[in-house]
This record gives C-alpha cells, sequence and structure tokens, in this order.
C-alpha cells in the first residue's frame, strides 16, 4: 500500500519535515570522537531536541533523550485481542542525526526542483534536493530521520483504523553514525525489539544485510630533524617523506576509487606530521575477514619497505570499528522475508546488495539485535552533490508502513 507516496498532503509534509531538518547543524566530529568525546559534538543535541518535542506532538508514549544524546520512543500495540498481539514483533526503527565531517554541513540551503520525468535522474516526474553546492545536503541520514518520522506520524493520525494494525514500535535515532562510535552508548536496558531495521540506504529498491568487516589504522613514522641547510651531512630523516611515500606506495588497485561490489580496500584518509614524527590515518575494509589480515600485512610490508629505503622507525596501531552483519543476519531469514513482502506491498522492487560501508545496524547487529539496511532515496553521500529524490524518500516510509502493520500469518 502507499500511505505517503503520490498522497500530495503527505509528500508535502515530508518535503517540509526534511528542509527543516537539513538546515539544523548536526555534523558530528571524528577526531573528537576517536578521543572519547560523546557526543563528540554539542551541536547534535540540537536535532535531538526537536526530534523529542516532535514524538511527543504526535502522542507517542515513553520518548526518552538519554544523557548520551539518543532518542528513543516507544509506540504501544494497537491491537486488543492479548492473543493476536502476540503474534505480532517488537520492531525497532533506526537512523542517525549527525553528519559527516568530511564536508561541511553548517548552513545548508535546500535547493528545491520539480522536475518532469525526461528532467528527473530518477526517470520518473520527481521532486529532488538538493544543497546549494557550498555544503552537503546532509541526506546521509536525515532522509532516514524523515522517512521514520513520517511513517510514525502517519500510525499515529490512524491509529484507530482496523486496516493499520501493528505491533509494538520503537523508534531511535542515534549520535555519531558518522564517526563509527554511534553504538557506543546506545541505552540496550530500554530496548525491547525483536529486530530493527536502519533506514540509511540510498537509490529506491535497495535492501541491505551485509557490510564491511572495518578496521581503522594508524602508522607513525619517526625520522630524525636536524637544520634543512646541513640535512645530507646531519643524516636527516624526513618523517613527511616517510609518510607521504608509504601512501604513494599503497597498492592503487586496491584504493577506494579503484574497487567496486565485494571487492575490499586500503583507505589513506589523513597524512600529518613534521620531519621528526609524522602519522597516516587509514581505513581497511572487506567483506571477508581473512582479507583483513591480508591488508594488515600489505600495510606492513609497505612500511618496511619505506623504512629500508629512507631510514627511520615505524609503529602500527590497527582498530577493530565494526564486522561484517552477515553471519548472523542468514540466521533470521524471517526478517528479510518480511522486508520483502513489505517491499512488494508498497511497489518496490527488491534489490539486495551489500553495504560498502557500514551502519549502526552493523554494530546493532553484533550486540544481539539483528538489524538489516534499507533505501531512504538519498544519492552521493557525503559530498556537496548530494540529493535527495522525494518520491523514493516517501516510498521507504510506506515500506516501513507496511512493515510495522504487515498481517502476522
Amino acid at each position: 500500500m502507499n500511505y505517503i507516496y503520490n498522497n500530495k498532503e503527505e509528500m508535502n509534509h515530508l518535503l517540509d519535515r526534511f528542509t527543516r531538518y537539513v538546515k539544523i547543524w548536526s555534523e558530528s566530529d571524528g577526531k573528537a570522537a576517536d578521543n572519547g568525546v560523546f557526543p563528540s559534538t554539542e551541536r547534535q543535541w540540537d536535532i535531538a531536541k526537536v526530534l523529542v518535542k516532535e514524538l511527543r506532538n504526535m502522542g507517542t508514549r515513553n520518548v526518552y533523550l538519554t544523557d548520551w544524546c539518543y532518542v528513543v520512543a516507544k509506540i504501544d500495540s494497537n491491537i486488543v485481542d492479548p492473543e493476536e498481539r502476540k503474534k505480532y514483533p517488537t520492531i525497532l526503527l533506526m537512523a542517525h542525526m549527525d553528519t559527516v565531517d568530511e564536508v561541511t554541513g553548517e548552513n545548508v540551503k535546500p535547493v528545491i526542483s520539480m522536475l518532469s520525468a525526461s528532467e528527473s535522474p530518477t526517470g520518473e516526474e520527481d521532486t529532488i534536493i538538493r544543497s546549494d553546492g557550498t555544503t552537503l545536503l546532509g541526506a546521509d541520514d536525515k532522509a532516514g530521520v524523515s522517512a521514520i518520522m513520517a511513517a510514525i506520524d502517519y500510525l499515529m493520525r490512524h491509529y484507530e483504523e482496523e486496516g493499520l494494525k501493528h505491533g509494538p514500535i520503537e523508534v531511535m535515532f542515534s549520535p555519531d553514525e558518522e564517526t563509527g562510535h554511534g553504538m557506543d552508548k546506545v541505552p540496550l536496558n530500554i530496548l525491547k525489539a525483536d529486530f530493527a531495521v536502519t533506514a540509511d540506504g540510498g537509490d529506491e529498491g535497495e535492501l541491505e544485510c551485509e557490510c564491511f568487516n572495518a578496521w581503522a589504522c594508524t602508522i607513525k613514522f619517526t625520522g630524525k630533524a636536524c637544520h634543512t641547510g646541513s640535512a645530507k651531512s646531519g643524516g636527516m630523516i624526513n618523517a613527511v617523506t616517510l609518510a607521504s611515500n608509504f601512501a604513494a606506495a599503497l597498492p592503487h588497485d586496491m584504493a577506494p576509487e579503484t574497487t567496486e561490489n565485494y571487492e575490499g580496500f586500503i583507505a589513506p584518509m589523513e597524512i600529518k606530521g613534521t620531519i621528526e614524527c609524522a602519522s597516516v590515518e587509514m581505513l581497511l575494509r572487506s567483506f571477508n575477514i581473512e582479507e583483513i589480515e591480508k591488508e594488515k600485512e600489505i600495510i606492513k610490508s609497505t612500511a618496511e619497505k619505506v623504512i629500508a629505503q629512507f631510514g627511520g622507525t615505524y609503529e602500527l596501531e590497527f582498530k577493530q570499528q565494526y564486522l561484517n552483519m552477515k553471519e548472523k543476519m542468514d540466521q533470521h531469514p524471517e526478517i528479510m522475508q518480511k522486508l520483502e513482502k513489505a517491499y512488494e506491498a508498497a511497489g518496490v522492487k527488491v534489490r539486495k546488495q551489500p553495504i560498502r560501508g557500514g551502519t549502526d545496524g552493523s554494530r546493532l547487529t553484533e550486540l544481539g539485535i539483528p538489524t538489516p539496511n534499507i533505501f531512504t532515496g538519498a544519492h552521493e553521500f557525503h559530498s556537496r552533490s548530494e540529493w535527495l529524490s522525494l518520491n523514493q524518500c516517501a516510498k521507504c516510509a510506506d515500506v516501513l508502513i507496511n512493515l510495522l502493520t504487515q498481517k502476522v500469518e
């Protein structure tokens, strides 16, 4: 069933909701998060407080804003018969409130274009939202937040309708997903869900139950400083040279920009330092845990070659970030079956594919709540070219409503 999509009033509500959310600066800070600051930025509280107020205005019960900036709300089942009610699972809907710090999310100015089918990148008459090009848009993941809020708002306004029976629903909006720390302080003690769904994907139809195994790596090079005018006689070893040559020597066919589908990568993210000490921050990604170990060996052997050529020393530190959720998701095929039925009911064709990244659901699955990921209609994440299809975001909301109200056989 379509509840939001092609309903002009509901679509306008969704558009208004999304454009309001992206104007709220909620960028997280990866460095602060890695240093133990949580949430990593105070500005994430701003959108959290807005969402708490809106959820309460919808009439949801038990709306929490935790000490760690998680927004949690619970909606009672509207099924009167206690025996029938037992048949419905408790489902948790999730999205994250922060935006990435790689491209600024401050002072977002959404630009709305109503396009014909021939003009639209989605191939149908659609409303496309972009930024003005000076910032990212923030559709990752305020599109997911918007779709969930639209779905919950619709169900609360039709709470008494016989055809919209649902079991217990939980909603959680998290901080710091983009820093990789989104589940560090998750309030598991107040979550009762049998399974969860993150709305944090891209193009219409995407349905994801597997993701990268993810590690972070820091390599620190130590050189020898002396006056540059007497560097040769003084035996200078330039740590900046070590770091730059190391990054350049990593296999180009294992870079993010040369890999796709199920291929892993090694991604240098930041180089900084001085003659005496320099470091390279990297991400290691693979769908296969054994390949992560091979990537670690590539990093080590590349560092050894650089040291053999230029001198100096190095230190390596690896840190696990999240694991592929496929193994645990495979133990719960009924969850994907429910989602596939919800897609079909909303008129959306399922396209299963791996997540070339991770979501809060990756970590939550590790913690015991199986959590696949669905599309939101957002495109070109983490860039100033990011855009949202309003049609696809509305269909995301419809998938969620169909999932929550799915009749139990």
